[in-house]
């Protein structure tokens, strides 16, 4: 049943309609952050990128912290790099790695919940966790050690607005398989048995319950106007939104990551020079790092 279940998600995935997407706030001037942060940086043979973390991700911002105080990421490599996506890095495995070692299962020995925040999302630049694919990590708990800086690509505005397809279907997946017992998914579960084969139904019992959906699974199918903003201008990876845990941003020096990101590669996406990190962080107060890097603080964080 459940093999027919994803047969007809898949038929779903390519039916659903659009729908126009609602504005959303837009920052307007605010004062100076007050308070003290940590600049983190990265430096590599490519160049120097700068980086916070989010206050919004607290295991994700002191898991980083401590490991970086410890010395881990010294020397290790990005062993994952994909043009037009992201660069990876954080096995321990790859410090002493012979050249073409299969890397990418290694970490600390622990994982992190993970810590989805909705105001957090995938522009280029974006700082996240790695994990386990959903099949054997059902919860989304992130690597323990493991990261990836988003390169991605720009998108076309119209292709942002209206409802996201992708997040419908995997919506729908989750609400089937993670919440059997729900009243939703019971429903959904009758559509399906009383219309065998019948893609349009279930399509039409989706789209009148995309509020009953967003209760049950916790995902919103709309993307707020500052992603549409970013990812149609800078850039990112829109579909691995909710997805993964998104922690920190680079604020100075995204071009390092084009440098990294259009090295030659092996099979398995392994740089065929490496590319070694080696990261530091230092206290410094938010204003002074709003003033050299640009980066405005939220002003939720003030308070």
């Amino acid at each position: 049943m459940r093999n027919r279940l994803l047969q007809l998600l898949s038929a779903v995935c390519l039916t659903l309609l659009i729908v126009s997407c609602g504005d959303s706030k837009s920052s307007s001037e605010v004062p100076a952050a007050s308070g003290d942060d940590y600049l983190v940086t990265i430096k590599t043979s490519k160049g120097e990128m700068k980086a916070i973390l989010y206050d919004e991700t607290p295991k994700h911002k002191e898991n980083f912290l401590k490991l970086v105080k410890d010395g881990f990421y010294d020397s290790l490599i990005f062993h994952r790099v994909i043009n037009n996506f992201m660069i990876q890095g954080g096995d321990p495995g790859s410090k002493n790695a012979a050249p073409g070692q299969p890397l990418g299962s290694g970490g600390p020995g622990y994982t992190i919940p993970a810590e989805f925040v909705n105001t957090l999302f995938h522009e280029k630049g974006a700082l996240s966790a790695a994990r386990q694919g959903d099949q054997a990590n059902p919860q989304r708990a992130s690597s323990g050690s493991q990261f990836y800086i988003v390169q991605g690509t720009v998108t076309p505005r119209a292709q942002l607005e209206g409802n996201n397809q992708g997040k419908i279907i995997a919506a729908f997946r989750d609400c089937m398989q993670n919440h059997p017992e729900s009243e939703l998914a019971k429903e959904y579960q009758t559509v399906l048995t009383e219309n065998p084969g019948n893609n349009a139904a279930i399509q039409e019992k989706v789209e009148s319950t995309l509020d009953r959906l967003t209760e049950v699974t916790g995902m919103t199918f709309k993307m707020p106007e500052d992603r549409i903003a970013k990812y149609s201008t800078v850039g990112g990876t829109p579909f691995l939104d909710d997805q993964y845990t998104v922690f920190g941003k680079v604020i100075s020096g995204l071009e390092i990551i084009d440098e990294i990101a259009t090295v030659q590669t092996a099979p398995g996406d392994r740089p065929l020079e490496d590319v070694r990190m080696f990261i530091t962080v230092e206290k410094m107060p938010r204003a002074k790092i709003e003033e050299e890097f640009g980066y405005k603080y939220p002003v939720a964080l003030e308070q």
